[in-house]
């Protein structure tokens, strides 16, 4: 998949997300940075002391979404291929299997999937994926990126050194 340029909107909120886990499964933490129209931020961040990397990343677009006003414009931007084809692609397939994917498996993380498809549907939300863990001029426009990264680690160790 190819990276487009981030282009946000006007009246649109960008909410940058990611997770992280140590080991996986292990200790995790999820970030979500909402970078509001007027250029204020505001950094979210939680963590659960068994959990997997997959989780995080859903739990991060999750809490974010919830923390915005009904009605928001935003755009979700992560570096997950999985949250992002999740959302995009296969969510309404698994609706239309009853929650099950073309495998005939249950979707995995479907409590995630599902709350995150209830949260979707309070805002105006499009998605954009953008490389992760980049660095250097061409990719200064990602810096909510690499944060939001630093963040969910230091959630997951706060977590592991907590358990």
């Amino acid at each position: 998949m190819p990276e487009i340029p981030l282009r946000p909107r006007e009246g649109e909120v960008l909410l940058w997300t990611d997770g992280a886990c140590s080991g996986n499964p292990g200790p995790g933490g999820w970030a979500a940075i909402v970078a509001w129209p007027d250029g204020e931020h505001e950094e979210l961040t939680g963590g659960a002391p068994h959990t997997t990397n997959n989780r995080m990343e859903y739990t991060a677009a999750l809490e974010g979404l919830r923390s915005l006003p009904a009605g928001s414009r935003v755009c979700i931007v992560t570096d997950s291929r999985l949250l992002l084809e999740s959302m995009t692609r296969w969510i309404a397939g698994w609706k239309r299997k009853g929650w099950k994917t073309a495998a005939g498996a249950p979707v995995k993380n479907q409590d995630l999937v599902r709350a995150l498809d209830a949260e979707l549907a309070r805002h105006d939300a499009r998605w954009h994926w953008v490389r992760g863990h980049e660095t250097g001029a061409a990719y200064a426009y990602k810096a909510l990126n690499d944060r939001a990264d630093r963040l969910a680690v230091a959630a997951a160790r706060a977590v592991a050194a907590t358990a």
